[in-house]
């Protein structure tokens, strides 16, 4: 099914004070820096450095699910079907909390619980399984991708790849745009089944507190759907990614979509969680009093 772009409303004079503050914010943080805003069930929104094509990280477990979840709703896949994962096979040096938990095995897992450690856990392990066995490997998501109408994405290497490379994270990249198509599509079920679509709506709301960067500054009670994404640090101590990108449900009951991706900018990491909370808490305090 073919999915038309999205349109992004047309700049009103009162987006653009909000603009010029996260502009300066994006400014006085270095590096580079893209966002994305747009109304999920409302009028509104705009993109800036829309241009430029950031490194996604672990932000492409996102749409991974939704290649995986369309197999689903296809049925040449189950949420209950095992896989068998050798434990040679398991890369006990990268981030992988389904490792962690079952130490020095051989594991059997559902696919369903792949898909829990890869987008809530953000497992690396899980999630390379999952694109090199089950998706059928990078070039075949960022196809199902552009056969969807997303074409501001690029999807390349597998989490075990980039690790050896620090070139090859930028050759999978996103532009904010086609973030929030992604959001989007998930938002209004345009590419899922009802129960695939609530499924992945789930288990992006069940990343842990350590994940937080949209919500930091705003209300604690605030929900929010969303994916994270982080590169290292290399030797100059310049980190390649740290992007948040999510659904975020105003006060007024709305939702807006949020995409901030933050590209070769100093180290340490609370640098990026600090620029990602002060631009969301821009977008939330303009969004949160209109009615």
């Amino acid at each position: 099914m073919l999915v038309p772009q999205i349109m992004l409303a047309q700049q009103s004079k009162s987006t653009l004070q909000l603009q010029e503050r996260i502009k300066h914010i994006i400014d006085t943080a270095g590096g580079k820096i893209g966002v994305g805003v747009k109304g999920m069930d409302f009028k509104g929104g705009f993109v800036i450095n829309g241009n430029h094509g950031y490194p996604m990280m672990s932000v492409f477990k996102f749409p991974l699910a939704f290649a995986i979840l369309d197999k689903v709703d296809k049925g040449e896949l189950k949420l209950s079907q095992k896989f068998h994962m050798p434990k040679e096979t398991l890369d006990t040096n990268t981030w992988s909390p389904m490792v962690k938990d079952f130490p020095n095995q051989d594991l059997n897992m559902t696919l369903a619980d792949l898909l829990t450690y890869t987008v809530s856990k953000s497992d690396n392990n899980a999630c390379d399984f999952l694109y090199t066995k089950v998706a059928g490997g990078p070039a075949a998501v960022n196809q199902y991708l552009h056969n969807a109408g997303v074409k501001g994405i690029s999807i390349v290497y597998t989490e075990g790849e980039m690790e050896k490379d620090w070139a090859l994270q930028y050759k999978n990249w996103c532009k904010p745009a086609a973030s929030l198509q992604l959001l989007q599509l998930l938002y209004h079920q345009k590419l899922l089944s009802k129960s695939s679509n609530d499924f992945l709506i789930q288990i992006m709301r069940e990343l842990p507190d350590w994940g937080k960067r949209i919500t930091v500054l705003l209300p604690p009670t605030t929900e929010l759907i969303h994916k994270t994404g982080a590169s290292g640090v290399n030797k100059q101590g310049i980190m390649a990614a740290f992007n948040d990108i999510g659904i975020v449900t105003l006060p007024n009951g709305k939702h807006i979509a949020i995409s901030v991706f933050a590209s070769d900018f100093k180290a340490p990491k609370e640098r990026g969680i600090n620029v990602i909370a002060a631009i969301s808490k821009e977008i939330w305090d303009y969004y949160a009093t209109k009615r």
